[in-house]
């Protein structure tokens, strides 16, 4: 039976490096990849190829002005085709330089293809660069349609964030903080070393020697087994038993969800720190919205769910990259849904909520999350804590709450 496996990630050089390695150590293997750098033209080139070179190659016209739309409708007969001649163990889909891998891997679930892996391949070197890269895709390039408007930076920061396997390239020009960077930003993701277009292996021994000094971790969830050796199984390289571990769909996109998302955990090691931030009182729009550049600009990465006052009965959703802020309207918290509502909610959220209820508030708080290098950590509490409702304000009730200032309306476009 095919199984396919999703390699990703804006590093195109350790992503090639990744199929590679694949193609190498999975007889019977091939790669997929669309090419959307053609779709000016008006299509997207399409390529199969095994270890040995390009097999066929052909082109898929434009859905809707739309090239990502194009891979979509392309990418499931190709597998399909693939899936039927009965000669392919593994399809390699390797993915456009900014094509998040939540939208394929969704694609190939509902298709009922057997999904094994989603790997995002990473550069150690380039993350804290990537995440600082405000640049918008259209102006780098890698735009996907002519309707596109994310960053380089929280492209990056998603495609390495729902990944639970990272394939992780050789760098000379990598050091203790970049690695402890990507830790901290992915703490339960499996890293697997596989060296920089090197097949022998040699180029691994770099990150051997990191993992050696880092305490073992257990297993992750949706599919992700913590760090792996570069010889758990002599004769086999770890990414090859990476593509065939298993990926479910459903529990990766809920580890995504601001409600029940698996934020990383309080750390600082070789300079990056992480902050995990929890608080009980919900922030004064007014005053959380004139610190938003300031806290955008206080590390590397952020992210969580947070409490407006304003707005007690909806969860937002805080998404920060390159200095950059996403906000959205994430639904209501469950303490505001009638008890009958309650069945219509996914378990998992049920579950994230139960673990953090407060016998006043249910689940209503504030769960942000920092990392960075050189991380300010005490600047950044007391610039959060001035944000929050002071005693007074806090005492005055809900009902007063909800007549201050909505000044986060043109950012959730109300």
């Amino acid at each position: 039976m095919l199984s396919v496996a999703i390699v990703g990630g804006l590093h195109a050089d350790a992503r090639r490096a990744a199929v590679d390695r694949l193609l190498a150590e999975v007889p019977g293997s091939v790669a997929l990849h669309h090419d959307l750098a053609t779709a000016v033209q008006g299509t997207v080139v399409r390529t199969v190829r095994d270890r040995t070179g390009i097999v066929s190659a052909g082109e898929a016209p434009l859905v809707n002005d739309c090239a990502c739309c194009a891979l979509r409708e392309d990418l499931v007969p190709e597998l399909e085709r693939l899936a039927a001649d009965g000669l392919t163990r593994l399809a390699v889909v390797e993915l456009w330089d900014s094509v998040e891998p939540k939208a394929m891997a969704e694609v190939v679930a509902s298709a009922d293809l057997r999904l094994t892996a989603v790997i995002t391949a990473v550069d150690p070197a380039l993350v804290l660069p990537y995440l600082g890269n405000g640049d918008d895709l259209a102006d780098a390039g890698l735009a996907a349609a002519a309707t596109d408007q994310r960053t380089v930076a929280d492209t990056f920061a998603r495609q390495l964030e729902y990944a639970p396997v990272l394939a992780l390239a050789t760098s000379d020009d990598a050091d203790d903080e970049d690695r402890a960077l990507l830790a901290q930003l992915h703490p339960t993701a499996r890293q697997v070393p596989i060296g920089n277009g090197d097949l022998s292996g040699r180029g691994d021994r770099d990150w051997e020697s990191w993992f050696e000094r880092r305490p073992a971790e257990g297993p992750g969830p949706a599919g992700q087994a913590g760090l792996a050796s570069a010889d758990s199984e002599p004769g086999r390289h770890p990414l090859a038993e990476a593509a065939f571990g298993g990926f479910d769909v459903e529990a990766a996109a809920a580890a995504q969800h601001p409600a029940c998302a698996l934020l990383p955990a309080e750390a600082d090691e070789c300079g990056v720190a992480t902050l995990v931030w929890h608080r009980r009182r919900p922030f004064h729009p007014e005053r959380l919205y004139a610190a938003l550049e300031d806290l955008c600009c206080a590390a590397a990465r952020s992210r969580g769910r947070f409490w407006l006052a304003d707005r007690p009965d909806t969860l937002l959703h805080w998404d920060a990259a390159g200095g950059a802020l996403c906000v959205e309207n994430a639904g209501p918290w469950l303490a505001s849904l009638p008890d009958a509502a309650w069945e219509l909610v996914p378990p998992v959220r049920r579950a994230a909520a139960a673990l953090d209820w407060h016998p006043e508030h249910g689940d209503c708080c504030q769960h942000l999350v920092f990392t960075s290098p050189g991380l300010d950590r005490d600047g950044l509490e007391l610039l959060l804590e001035s944000c929050l409702l002071t005693d007074a304000e806090y005492a005055a009730g809900r009902t007063a709450w909800k007549q201050l200032p909505p000044a986060f309306d043109s950012l959730l476009e109300v």
